[in-house]
């Protein structure tokens, strides 16, 4: 894409950037004036996330898989934990892949820190860049406890309990059973 037309009050800055521009903070900012936003915007990351693998018995809007079928969590977007996630470019921003939907995969965060500008990584080199942890049911159900304050899932919906209803001092007008979580 040309530079040309749009921008003389910039014309001395910008005619001073060449093609590795790309990378630095002036060239994104240039690729974005150019309507290349670097950034998924709501919609695309909504489409993202509801085109990703379910996991089975987990809500779908809170729990998917990501490309290399890790599991993720919604609420851990942008962290580095192995349920966190990051919206990834399958074409990468860097070599003109666009910020829409159709080019979005969620993919956990070291995953795709990992794949960085690569394109074409099979499913396999991801996996390999995985972590090694694959979480039970119940583990599951107390970090979905810990994050969203209940447990939804077929078969299980429960809420978090108060320590004043723990206590017997406080009965809950919410009709939803309390989650009977392992004691330690």
């Amino acid at each position: 894409m040309s530079n040309s037309g749009g921008s003389s009050s910039t014309s001395s800055s910008s005619s001073s950037s060449s093609s590795s521009s790309s990378s630095s903070p002036v060239g994104r900012r240039e690729k974005e004036k150019e309507g290349r936003p670097r950034q998924f915007d709501a919609k695309a990351k909504a489409l993202c996330w509801s085109r990703a693998d379910i996991v089975p018995g987990r809500h779908p809007e809170r729990w998917r898989k990501d490309a290399a079928g890790n599991i993720v969590c919604k609420r851990f977007c942008n962290c580095s934990g192995c349920l966190c996630f990051e919206y990834d470019h399958i074409i990468p921003f860097s070599k003109g892949g666009e910020s829409v939907a159709d080019n979005c995969q969620i993919l956990q965060t070291r995953v795709n820190r990992f794949k960085a500008d690569k394109d074409e990584v099979d499913k396999t080199r991801l996996q390999g860049y995985s972590c090694d942890i694959n979480f039970t049911d119940k583990e599951l159900d107390i970090i979905e406890m810990a994050v969203y304050g209940d447990v939804i899932r077929p078969g299980n919906q429960c809420r978090c309990r108060t320590v004043a209803e723990m206590l017997g001092k406080y009965k809950s007008k919410d009709s939803t059973a309390a989650c009977k979580l392992p004691q330690s």
